[in-house]
């Protein structure tokens, strides 16, 4: 599983040119699922977001975590985030994971990220979507579960 985690000062989800999710201060997440993810990594991960501590304390140091600030979530379904680029100019998908399995984990991280964090959006799954951000920074972070 991959998260982008990108502090925005605020930013908007739109499907079909209508606002399906917008937020203020937070975190955009872009979050791609392979075939091997499972409901503990998604925990694991979403445990690693709520505590990531990169919002400024009151001396400006990274110091404070979403739910320190009263922070929001954008969660948003990138499978080329699992894009292979070894061969060729064309990305490869294989390695993303099978739509239902994704979705059923996309929609999982929203519920449980909702636990969590007061104001939490989201995009469509599948759909293509137009996203607005204003990268407060700019700051950003990837989060690999084979790395953690």
């Amino acid at each position: 599983m991959r998260f982008v985690i990108q502090r925005v000062d605020e930013a908007s989800v739109c499907v079909e040119g209508k606002a399906v999710g917008k937020i203020k201060k937070g975190f955009v997440v872009l979050v791609g699922i392979s075939n091997t993810d499972t409901c503990e990594i998604a925990d694991k991960m979403i445990r690693k977001l709520i505590n990531l501590r990169i919002f400024s304390d009151e001396n400006d140091k990274t110091n404070l975590n979403i739910n320190s600030i009263n922070g929001e979530l954008l969660i948003i379904s990138q499978f080329t985030l699992y894009a292979d680029c070894r061969k060729g100019n064309r990305p490869s998908f294989t390695n993303a994971g099978n739509p239902e399995l994704a979705e059923n984990l996309y929609e999982y991280i929203i519920k449980k990220c909702s636990e969590e964090v007061p104001h939490v959006a989201h995009g469509v799954f599948g759909a293509h979507m137009d996203i607005s951000l204003i990268n407060n920074g700019p700051f950003t972070i990837i989060l690999d579960s084979d790395e953690m």
